[in-house]
C-alpha cells in the first residue's frame, strides 16, 4: 500500500512589504506599494491595506495611485529581499529532510513518513513559528497530501495562519471555492469558465474531464484533476543554481565585429530568456574571449539584479569592447550570468515599465511555444547561415 503523502506549502505574507517594514516601522498599518516610482512603473508587491482598494501585483503604478492616492510608494531592493529569502531558506534546510524553493517567498516541504516520529502538522507548525521568531516575518502554511491542495490551503489561511486538510477531505475543502483559487486558472481561463456558467470548484468537479479537455486541450485534464484534489507532482529537491552560461566556437577564427556582436547578442537573449522562464535574476555578467593563439581572457561586472535584455545587452557589449584589445582573430566568445537568485517576478519590476513587462512576457511565450529565436533581434537572424551553432548552455 502506497504511503500517504504529507506536503507542506509555506508562503511569506506580502514578502517585499514585510521586509521593508522591518527596516522602517513607520510603514506598519499603512497602504504600501513596492515598485517603480514613476507612473510607467509597475506594482511588484502591495500591503493588505492597499489590496482593500483593489490594488494587486503587476498593476500599473499609475492605476494603483489613482485607486489609493494616500499609498506610500517604496522603490524595491531585490538584493535585500534575496538576502532575507536566503536566511529563511537556511532555517528550512536545517529543519526538514526535503524541500523545494518554488520562488523567493514560497516553499514546498515533503514530510511523508514523519508522522510516525513527530506528527507532520506539529513539525510544520514548529518550523513556521521558528521562521516567524528568527526572521521577524509573517508566514502562512497549508498541509495536505499534495502540492495543489496545500497551496490553496495556504491561501485560505492567510494572513499569518495555518490550515490542514485531512486525507479524504480534499474535494469537500475545494468545492465551495472560486475557480480562480485553482493555481493554473488565470484570468483568460476563468473568463472562459464563467462563460460556460462555471464559477465554483464544485461545478468543475461535476463536469466530465473530457469536456474540459475538449475546451482547454491537455490543460483541461489538469484543471479537472486539481479541482478534484488530485496532484501527484513531487517536491523537487532544492539546489542553488550559481550560474548559467553559453559559449560559441567559430568554424573559422574571425575579427568580423558584426558577427562577434551578433553572436554575443544572441547568447545574451537566449540566457536572459532562460532566466525569466526559471524565475531567476542575475547580479554578475562575465564575457569571455579566446584568441586564435588559444590565449583566453575574461572580464566581469556586478550589476543590480535583472533578467531583462535591455539591461543586459548594453553591458555585454561594453564588456566585450573593454576586453577585445589584442586585435587578433577570435576563436571563441562566451557569456556567463552568475550570482543568480530566484523570484516569481519575470523581470525587474522595480525599474521596468508595464509595456516592457508585457513585451518580454509575449516574446518569451512565443519562443517557448515555437522554439528559441522565433522572435529575436534582426542583427542575429543571419547567424545560422554563417555557421552559427545552437548554443551550449551550462549551469553550475
Amino acid at each position: 500500500m502506497e504511503e500517504k503523502r504529507s506536503i507542506v506549502h509555506l508562503d511569506l505574507d506580502t514578502f517585499f512589504v514585510s521586509v521593508e517594514r522591518l527596516v522602517d516601522n513607520r510603514l506598519n498599518g499603512k497602504p504600501v506599494l513596492i515598485g517603480g516610482a514613476s507612473d510607467r512603473g509597475v506594482v511588484a508587491s502591495c500591503s493588505y491595506e492597499a489590496r482593500k482598494f483593489g490594488i494587486h501585483s503587476a498593476m500599473p503604478m499609475r492605476t494603483a495611485r489613482q485607486l489609493c492616492p494616500e499609498a506610500i510608494v517604496v522603490r524595491g531592493d531585490f538584493e535585500k529581499y534575496s538576502q532575507k529569502s536566503q536566511e529563511i531558506t537556511e532555517i528550512i534546510r536545517e529543519g526538514v529532510p526535503l524541500f523545494e524553493k518554488a520562488s523567493i517567498d514560497e516553499f514546498y516541504i515533503d514530510l511523508t513518513g514523519m508522522d510516525r516520529f513527530f506528527g507532520c502538522f506539529k513539525l510544520a507548525h514548529e518550523l513556521r513559528q521558528r521562521i516567524i521568531q528568527e526572521s521577524g516575518l509573517n508566514i502562512s502554511m497549508g498541509l495536505s497530501q499534495n502540492k495543489t491542495v496545500s497551496k490553496i490551503a495556504t491561501g485560505e489561511a492567510k494572513p499569518n495562519n495555518e490550515k490542514q486538510i485531512p486525507l479524504g477531505e480534499e474535494k469537500s475543502f475545494l468545492s465551495p471555492l472560486s475557480v480562480r483559487k485553482i493555481p493554473m486558472i488565470g484570468e483568460k481561463t476563468s473568463q472562459t469558465l464563467y462563460n460556460m456558467g462555471v464559477k465554483k470548484v464544485h461545478t468543475l468537479q461535476q463536469m466530465p474531464a473530457q469536456l474540459l479537455e475538449a475546451t482547454f486541450g491537455k490543460n483541461g485534464k489538469m484543471i479537472w484533476e486539481k479541482a478534484n484534489g488530485i496532484d501527484l507532482s513531487p517536491v523537487v529537491p532544492y539546489s542553488e543554481a550559481k550560474s548559467i552560461s553559453s559559449e560559441h566556437t567559430f568554424d573559422v577564427d574571425t575579427i568580423d565585429t558584426q558577427l562577434l556582436e551578433a553572436t554575443l547578442i544572441a547568447m545574451t537573449e537566449q540566457l536572459s530568456s532562460k532566466l525569466r522562464q526559471k524565475g531567476q535574476l542575475t547580479a554578475c555578467i562575465t564575457v569571455k574571449i579566446r584568441y586564435s593563439d588559444f590565449e583566453t581572457h575574461s572580464i566581469q561586472h556586478r550589476i543590480p539584479y535583472t533578467s531583462a535584455d535591455h539591461n543586459l545587452l548594453p553591458l555585454v557589449k561594453q564588456l566585450f569592447q573593454k576586453l577585445y584589445t589584442r586585435r587578433l582573430l577570435i576563436r571563441l566568445v562566451g557569456v556567463r550570468f552568475s550570482n543568480l537568485v530566484y523570484g516569481n517576478y519575470q523581470i525587474q519590476l522595480f525599474e521596468d515599465s508595464h509595456e516592457q513587462i508585457q513585451l518580454y512576457q509575449a516574446l518569451d511565450k512565443l519562443n517557448v511555444k515555437y522554439g528559441n529565436k522565433t522572435v529575436c533581434r534582426a542583427v542575429t537572424m543571419g547567424l545560422e547561415r554563417r555557421s552559427f551553432n545552437p548554443f551550449s548552455g551550462v549551469e553550475n
